[in-house]
């Protein structure tokens, strides 16, 4: 069986939440092999050890010819017996071509995302598929609308899981001494990320004996220069390691403040006290959570604006180069928040903000 999950790394993170349902699929020893894109693949560490991961480096597939014929020529060859693809945005070039290529006596896939730019082609391919979910509107949370798909695939009716892996799914290390904090400020997305100021004014609040990891890639530190001064204080410094790495540490850290990206979605499947600082683009599909899948170690925060859930596509100018809904964060609550999450306090699991004034 093959299932087609093609995603970012924070749609991998969530996609594994729900993977343990897909396998039901699955006929009596039959393998089960998940289609990866080759940047999601790379927090795939989080499926069970006996799924076969297929990993696809997009970017080949759009322009390099002998890459493509070796991978359609791989996935033939396999000779499955079941194909679903469990994205709801498709690209009739990339996944959708390699869903097809399969050649699988059944496919099966939601009715894809509109997409004017591609539309007439995914309404041409819509015809090929053996049996098609109506996902619904738009704006559904992605783990609630896999659990709706798996239900109309097995006529089930199963409550989606709370949002947190089992124990096991990685191992776990002792504590290091003192308390550890860590904070995730960088985006692939600029217009999401705070302003290094933000992150300043917390680490100058926190405790002394808190140590404090700024996670990322040598690449963002390089993109963000001003994010550099953040480690001139002695107790904070810069962890690079792979999101596999740090998994571990991640399961016994204080706190993990992060914007919305897949490093959030990884600390809080892992059960670390979160706080994602949420623009209002994503709400509805990505975070806030759906409240069925929030589990009680994850909290959002974010300014509710009237545009809220474009999903990236924001209609206002940006403010110094950000989403408004981020530039207008008040800082003294997000602050208070992370403070009280470190402190072990009750905090609700979505804190909505006003703007700054």
């Amino acid at each position: 069986m093959l299932l087609l999950s093609c995603g970012g790394l924070g749609d991998t993170v969530l996609f594994s939440h729900v993977l343990p349902r897909f396998r039901e699929l699955a006929e009596p020893d039959e393998t089960v092999a998940v289609l990866l894109r080759s940047d999601g693949a790379k927090t795939a560490f989080l499926f069970p050890s006996e799924i076969e991961k297929i990993v696809v480096d997009f970017g080949r597939l759009r322009k390099d010819r002998g890459y493509r014929r070796a991978i359609c020529e791989d996935l033939y060859r396999r000779n499955f017996r079941l194909a679903v693809s469990t994205d709801f945005k498709r690209h009739p070039d990339l996944d959708e071509f390699l869903l097809f290529t399969a050649s699988a006596a059944e496919t099966i896939a939601m009715k894809a995302r509109p997409w004017s730019k591609y539309q007439r082609r995914l309404n041409t391919n819509k015809s090929r598929l053996t049996r098609v979910f109506d996902a619904g509107p738009e704006h559904v949370d992605k783990v609630v609308r896999w659990c709706r798909f798996f239900d109309w695939l097995t006529g089930a009716v199963v409550p989606p899981p709370v949002a947190n892996l089992p124990q096991g799914t990685v191992e776990v290390k002792p504590a290091p001494f003192g308390r550890r904090v860590f904070i995730q400020p960088f985006s692939a997305v600029f217009a999401k990320q705070s302003p290094p100021e933000l992150y300043q004014r917390l680490i100058e609040g926190l405790p002394d004996d808190v140590q404090v990891s700024i996670t990322g890639t040598d690449a963002d530190l390089d993109r963000n220069p001003a994010y550099k001064g953040l480690l001139d204080r002695q107790a904070v410094r810069f962890d690079n390691r792979t999101f596999e790495a740090i998994a571990p540490d991640l399961r016994t850290c204080d706190l993990v403040v992060s914007v919305d990206t897949a490093l959030m979605h990884l600390a809080i499947a892992l059960g670390a006290p979160t706080l994602g600082l949420a623009s209002a683009a994503y709400t509805g599909e990505i975070v806030p959570y759906a409240p069925q899948i929030t589990p009680p170690n994850a909290h959002f925060l974010y300014r509710p604006m009237h545009c809220e859930g474009r999903l990236g596509d924001c209609i206002h100018p940006m403010e110094g180069g950000v989403f408004p809904c981020i530039a207008r964060l008040d800082r003294d609550v997000v602050i208070d928040t992370a403070l009280k999450l470190l402190a072990g306090d009750a905090v609700p699991s979505v804190v909505t903000v006003a703007e700054s004034g």
